[in-house]
């Protein structure tokens, strides 16, 4: 059976609790970043039934998206802005349980018995405490309004929770399909819902003593993110919070009229130095364990493994696969990884049935860069295929590149992808390291432009510094504002 991506090769990230013994220099000197009075751990409540159904969930949630993001910082920030929540929140005596996922996708979700997820794709988008704030206020309202038990009918919680775990979690790879995008029952309201969640969780932020206004700000930055991604090329809609909690005109505006109850703009702290100074050093986009995406280049540094998509392709570096589409005609290019035993040769393997539309005849051995593989051709409906596996550092990987049928390009495309396979060199392993937010203090005469030329290995970094500190197009910088960019 095919494994995943990585083929098993690689540990998953062990799940690391929010009391990580990290340290860093400012947590001393910076007040904001005390732990909260009201420990928001769940270990506390184990006694439930929602409690319990959560905890069986969280694990397997946790193994997903490749275990919790380790950052003394962030999670003690996060913690006392659930705390605050707390206080204010219509049910004080329930407890919740963050974790900060190792994802870049921006993503937020909750499960039945107080268990909060949000992403480090979703902490680098807000640009400041109150954001964050809100969303995690939204979260907290779908658990106390027990939108996840109302849902289905107001099925009961256990039998709805069975479903999840055997519908969605029953095969690893199925449930890790699709829990990354967005597909996880108990994680997912009604457009009513949502609404609801929204005007809980302004109400709560609010009273909390944090700007109202943060919750639709946070919304418009949401729509402007996905924006910057489809033109990127990563527009896939059914993969995480964006899709699933849209930000759209009318939302917006709900947003601010909730947020008018409390007064006008400015009401409330925003705390953006703070949490600013605890992005410092976060990871950014992919991580290690599935490989960077660096413009055309995939690498994957454990593998010791390399190649290029042509120009051209849109990539997204997915847990199942890397895939790289064009729009112009519809050809595409999909690259994984198999279990292969080391006594199979590789033209056994292309002929021993996963390939559908196979033509026998067209499997030949061949040598890529020094290593082992094979390749064929195949052929289903209006498509045709090249067939390419490579044997390397005693792992298989399968790079399957498609075509409308009678394509030329196809063997030109497919040629272009095969030859640039090989093993990273020791130079090129060193070299490459994930990318992370640095925190800048503009000066006097900065400007967009000399912002984000500081960014590296993104795609449109203007665009994408507009968007991660929400600069409108036009709007100057502050000399001694602090600004988030991208490197290493």
């Amino acid at each position: 059976m095919p494994a995943s991506k990585w083929l098993r090769v690689l540990a998953l990230v062990s799940p690391i609790a929010l009391s990580a013994c990290q340290s860093f220099a400012d947590l001393a000197s910076d007040p904001s970043l005390s732990p909260s009075k009201s420990p928001i751990i769940a270990e506390n409540v184990r006694s439930g039934r929602l409690a319990r159904l959560g905890a069986l969930q969280h694990p397997r949630i946790l193994e997903t998206y490749g275990g919790e993001y380790s950052n003394v910082a962030l999670e003690r920030m996060v913690a006392g802005i659930v705390g605050k929540l707390v206080t204010v929140s219509d049910n004080p005596s329930q407890v919740y349980q963050i974790s900060i996922l190792d994802s870049p996708v921006v993503n937020a979700f909750a499960l039945p018995g107080g268990y909060l997820y949000v992403s480090r794709g979703l902490l680098a988008l807000a640009s400041d405490s109150a954001e964050l704030a809100a969303v995690i206020a939204h979260e907290m309202a779908h658990v106390t309004s027990n939108h996840g038990i109302l849902r289905q009918e107001r099925e009961k919680e256990a039998v709805l929770a069975e479903r999840i775990v055997s519908d969605v979690l029953r095969d690893k790879e199925a449930g890790r399909r699709a829990l990354v995008r967005g597909k996880l029952d108990l994680a997912q309201f009604s457009r009513n819902q949502e609404l609801e969640a929204d005007a809980v969780g302004i109400s709560a932020i609010g009273e909390a003593g944090y700007d109202p206004y943060a919750a639709a700000a946070f919304q418009q930055r949401m729509a402007a993110f996905n924006a910057y991604r489809s033109a990127s090329g990563a527009n896939d809609k059914g993969i995480d919070f964006l899709s699933t909690h849209p930000s759209t005109p009318q939302r917006v505006a709900l947003a601010v009229g909730h947020a008018r109850k409390f007064g006008g703009r400015g009401t409330g702290a925003r705390d953006r130095e703070s949490y600013m100074r605890g992005l410092n050093g976060m990871m950014f986009g992919d991580n290690a364990d599935e490989g960077y995406v660096r413009a055309q280049r995939y690498s994957h540094v454990k593998l010791g493994i390399t190649f290029e998509f042509p120009e051209g392709f849109d990539i997204e570096n997915r847990p199942e696969a890397v895939l790289g589409g064009r729009s112009a005609d519809g050809a595409a290019i999909r690259f994984d990884g198999d279990e292969v035993a080391k006594t199979t040769s590789l033209t056994e393997y292309i002929a021993s049935g996963w390939v559908e539309g196979l033509d026998v005849s067209s499997v030949r051995a061949a040598s890529i860069n020094g290593l082992e593989a094979a390749t064929a051709k195949a052929s289903v409906g209006r498509w045709d295929f090249d067939v390419t596996v490579v044997r390397a550092n005693g792992a298989v990987y399968r790079i399957l590149t498609a075509a409308p049928a009678g394509s030329p390009e196809l063997s030109v495309l497919a040629g272009k992808v095969r030859s640039s396979f090989r093993l990273l060199s020791a130079s090129e392993k060193a070299d490459l390291k994930p990318l992370r937010i640095r925190i800048l203090k503009a000066e006097a005469g900065d400007s967009v432009a000399t912002m984000a030329a500081k960014m590296r290995d993104v795609t449109s970094a203007q665009t994408l510094f507009r968007v991660l500190n929400g600069v409108s197009e036009g709007q100057a910088l502050e000399p001694g504002t602090l600004y988030k960019v991208v490197t290493q």
